[in-house]
């Protein structure tokens, strides 16, 4: 790895790594994305996360691990363009609809991608997920992001999760319009597009 070179490691197909791509993306930061697809492990990863999980990042000296910790980070490292309100209780609300976005719809996403789930189970979360997402819809209506007249944190981690749908068999209903359009906007901007790996580009 290159000396004062920040680098990722990132699973191509995995929507917390891709929610890591997406905040480079938007703040436009050069970084080594180091490809670890699932179930494997190399000897610099280790090093950089004891748990040899991704994503991982590596900034100098500097070795992180955990997506809301990278988020985090990258927000104070490079500050703009801000994902992040400038006070404190709008910065408050985003990082609730993080948690929100965690708790609802992520967890469900990992419970239909988990093989050792029964196929009960994991068609339960994926009538939870289109449920919770046609029942939320509405609230998109509003802004052109969520919640937000500029991209936040909260798009960053939502977005990887939408983009998935059809791989999650996921397939929202005409009344669900607001959000539909919200991801048309969404996926068409220049850094959602230099986000996706070559395996996410082929996930729609």
């Amino acid at each position: 790895m290159a000396a004062n070179r920040l680098a990722c490691f990132s699973d191509p197909a995995n929507h917390y790594s891709h929610r890591v791509r997406l905040v480079l993306a938007e703040k436009s930061v050069t970084a080594h994305i180091i490809d670890v697809p699932a179930g494997q492990c190399p000897a610099e990863l280790l090093e950089a996360n004891p748990y040899g999980e991704v994503p991982a990042l590596v900034d100098r000296d500097l070795a992180l691990f955990e997506p809301g910790v990278l988020l985090e980070y990258l927000e104070e490292r490079y500050p703009h363009p801000a994902l992040l309100p400038s006070y404190p209780l709008a910065r408050a609300n985003v990082r609730l609809l993080m948690h929100r976005i965690q708790r609802d719809w992520c967890a469900k996403v990992d419970a239909i991608l988990d093989p050792s789930r029964s196929d009960e189970a994991r068609e339960q979360a994926r009538q939870a997920l289109h449920d919770s997402l046609t029942s939320i819809a509405p609230v998109f209506a509003g802004k052109p992001f969520f919640l937000s007249d500029e991209p936040t944190l909260a798009d960053c981690c939502l977005l990887p999760v939408l983009w998935r749908l059809p791989l999650l068999g996921v397939e929202l209903p005409r009344t669900a319009k607001p959000l539909l359009d919200y991801m048309e906007r969404a996926f068409a901007r220049p850094a959602f597009q230099a986000s996706l790996s070559n395996q996410e580009r082929e996930m729609r």
